[in-house]
């Protein structure tokens, strides 16, 4: 989904295998503006929780990512956003949940009404995205990319009023 840029999901891929950087380049709707997402791709893998921590600094926004035939893969979002709050010592830091894999409906353990609940009981937007079948994948990097953008006119707004 990320590294495609469109293309069709490859039958022969390779995973994720530690922390990867991952720089996608999103054009805000109604303005000259675009915003260059720089994503920290750890797969989800516990082992390299603290090295997550170091690359993240001050992250300005969060996409969790589940696998939506995988009760145990939307669990693990709860552990992660907490990891998500102590680090950035409890402020809210706005951002995405996908539920992606929604091309496998008949293994679906995830309801979408469950997973749009918790998402918005974090302040999350909610996004399902097929990465394989190439559907609503460009919507969760848009919201990334808006919420980023709105950060940033804030804190522009917030440095004029000064001057």
């Amino acid at each position: 989904m990320l590294r495609s840029d469109g293309a069709h999901f490859q039958k022969n891929y390779s995973m994720t295998a530690g922390v990867e950087l991952v720089v996608k380049s999103v054009n805000i709707p109604e303005t000259s503006d675009s915003v260059e997402l720089y994503i920290f791709d750890s797969a989800g893998r516990e082992t390299f929780v603290e090295a997550c921590e170091k690359m993240w600094g001050q992250p300005s926004v969060l996409c969790l990512v589940y696998d939506v035939s995988s009760e145990v893969s939307f669990s693990s979002c709860s552990r992660w956003m907490e990891r998500v709050r102590a680090h950035c010592q409890g402020l809210q830091v706005p951002g995405v949940l996908v539920g992606n894999k929604s091309d496998l409906s008949s293994r679906r353990e995830v309801e979408a009404s469950v997973a749009q609940g918790w998402a918005q009981s974090q302040g999350l937007e909610y996004h399902e995205t097929s990465a394989k079948e190439m559907e609503n994948c460009e919507a969760p990097f848009l919201s990334l990319a808006m919420a980023f953008h709105a950060l940033y006119q804030d804190r522009l707004q917030t440095i004029q009023s000064l001057t």
